[in-house]
């Protein structure tokens, strides 16, 4: 059997190129929504009202009880259609759909959220507590000590962890393929197929997250050093 990387670089690499941004896009969209819904999901872990506690616990145990491949596909199949269904019994009509990046940037944010809500929750509960009871003394509200007097500094201890999961979710990318996102897997099943030069397709798939996923960790890493010298 003869390779032809040669052939398959000519191109598959310019598709390849194009499915970069789509990465790039789903990556930093599905990021900062993580960072936000992990926030809100942290903090309101910490309220003391049972009601608010008791959902948030079942919603973290339902997303990280199932993969992120089944929430991607039912984000895109099957929310449209309980959205149809839904409206259909208050007698309207509609056709919801949506955008297959969009169900893909909603899957990410929402499953990296739950798992980055509880870095964010024990970051919190590691400051220490007197500095909460000192901006009391000092005439801050609960809700000002929090946000401008311990959130602040648990953000900094958490900035590597956060570059991890960040790292972690430009892999995840990949799994977008299934719910018709055109990134770089289906790129490469779509050329890969056509061409019938699997290996080629393949190693070349593998080449680009390593492009992308080891520079990438060498910036998470050189920014945790930075952080603990300072």
């Amino acid at each position: 059997m003869t390779l032809h990387f040669a052939k398959a670089a000519d191109l598959l690499i310019p598709s390849l190129l194009h499915g970069f941004g789509v990465v790039i896009q789903a990556t930093i969209f599905g990021f900062l929504l993580a960072t936000v819904l992990g926030m809100v999901i942290a903090i309101g872990r910490l309220s003391s009202v049972k009601v608010i506690k008791g959902f948030l616990y079942l919603f973290l145990e339902l997303i990280r009880g199932t993969p992120l491949l089944v929430q991607l596909v039912y984000i895109y199949y099957v929310v449209p259609l309980l959205l149809n269904l839904i409206a259909g019994m208050f007698g309207y009509k509609t056709d919801v759909q949506i955008a297959s990046l969009t169900a893909g940037i909603l899957g990410l944010g929402i499953n990296y959220g739950c798992y980055m809500s509880e870095v964010i929750r024990a970051s919190i509960l590691s400051i220490d507590s007197g500095q909460t009871e000192a901006a009391l003394a000092l005439g801050f509200g609960k809700y000002q000590a929090l946000f401008r007097i311990v959130i602040p500094q648990a953000l900094r201890s958490i900035i590597p962890s956060l570059g991890n999961y960040l790292v972690m979710m430009v892999k995840d990318t990949s799994l977008l393929a299934y719910v018709a996102v055109n990134e770089l897997l289906l790129r490469t099943q779509s050329f890969a197929s056509q061409t019938f030069l699997t290996i080629e397709s393949y190693t070349f798939l593998a080449l680009s997250y390593l492009i992308i996923s080891i520079p990438l960790s060498h910036l998470v890493k050189y920014v945790e050093e930075r952080l603990k010298n300072n």
